[in-house]
């Protein structure tokens, strides 16, 4: 939609406006496998004050002469194992883009417009802003790909957002969409994914839920992180139905020496043949998208870790992706939020 141009004065700019623009944002990803990449990808990632709570001098030393020397290339091998090579695309970015189009395509409105964006990497939450605002979007709806709010996800997204306002002269409106642990809609995409594969595959033992870590001192501190995993993960085991022996909430991905929030997806895979459970099956509710955490960490080290120590039958349940059920989902929480705008 563009401004009518009947009254304004000789020369003035043409102005795009009008439009409705929704951005989901994902974590981000390398652009490719290379080390390079990988180093440039771990660099604005780890060097978030958000993610990493230490103090900045003592920080930029640890992460440039310590970390992005000797752990770029361990972690370029972990994505290599996920890739597409096809697409050129690392599964994150392949989703989320996947995502983003299927969501377009519930919107018939002319003035809506989705995009998509990455906290780190490409594309640039500033880029996609100002292209949406290119497109004449004078309202935005953000939505962080985040279920579970914490200060190292959600609270960064909001951050950078801001940074890029900050540089518009004329910024755009801009709301995000809150934390949906525990909304309904969400809880049922879930739960019917996990029902589809026992109806394939057959009840495991025990269904793990497994959620990205977080510094325990972080949660001490008043994040809010564990108590919204917590609550996802009784809904979903409260819907299907399951007691606490059946179905339990674990973390994964923890880096360097500090306690983390337990317990460890890890060390509970380990111990689980010795409690006489041989199959289980495991989902992870924080993770909207597959990703090296899911189908790395978890679906080959998480296995290997499960059969080495007497495990017989694992497997990993799939994000919800792009998969219908999730797109009803993402639809029911943005008409909502879009209220009053729609």
């Amino acid at each position: 939609m563009t401004t009518d141009r009947t009254h304004m004065p000789e020369g003035h700019p043409e102005i795009n406006q009008g439009r409705i623009g929704v951005m989901l944002v994902n974590l981000g990803t390398p652009d490719s496998t290379s080390t390079s990449d990988v180093r440039r990808y771990l660099r604005e990632f780890l060097g978030d004050p958000r993610v990493i709570e230490v103090p900045r001098a003592i920080w930029f030393f640890v992460l440039n002469l310590i970390i992005l020397t000797f752990r770029p290339a361990k972690t370029a091998k972990a994505y290599a194992k996920v890739w597409n090579h096809e697409t050129g695309e690392g599964p994150l970015r392949e989703y989320t883009r996947k995502m983003t189009e299927a969501l377009a395509g519930r919107f018939g409105e002319p003035n809506v417009t989705v995009d998509w964006a990455m906290r780190y990497g490409n594309p640039s939450i500033a880029s996609v802003l100002e292209r949406l605002r290119d497109q004449g979007c004078d309202r935005i709806l953000m939505l962080p790909l985040y279920p579970q709010y914490s200060a190292t996800t959600t609270a960064t997204v909001v951050d950078k957002a801001a940074d890029a306002l900050r540089a518009m002269r004329w910024q755009p409106t801009l709301r995000t969409v809150p934390p949906y642990y525990d909304d309904p809609a969400h809880i049922e995409a879930l739960a019917q994914s996990v029902e589809a594969d026992f109806e394939a595959n057959g009840r495991p033992d025990v269904v793990i839920a497994s959620f990205h870590g977080l510094p325990k001192d972080y949660f001490e501190k008043g994040d809010p992180y564990h108590c919204h995993c917590a609550k996802t993960a009784r809904l979903m085991r409260e819907r299907l139905g399951l007691d606490g022996t059946q179905f339990r909430m674990t973390f994964q991905s923890r880096f360097g020496p500090r306690e983390w929030l337990q317990p460890y997806t890890d060390r509970t895979l380990e111990a689980l043949p010795g409690e006489g459970m041989k199959s289980v099956a495991v989902v992870t509710p924080g993770f909207p998208a597959d990703c090296v955490e899911t189908l790395e960490e978890i679906a080959i080290e998480g296995r290997a870790s499960f059969e080495d120590a007497g495990g017989e039958n694992f497997r990993t349940i799939p994000c919800l992706n792009d998969s219908p059920g999730h797109i009803d989902m993402l639809e029911t929480i943005v008409r909502r939020e879009l209220g009053g705008w729609l």
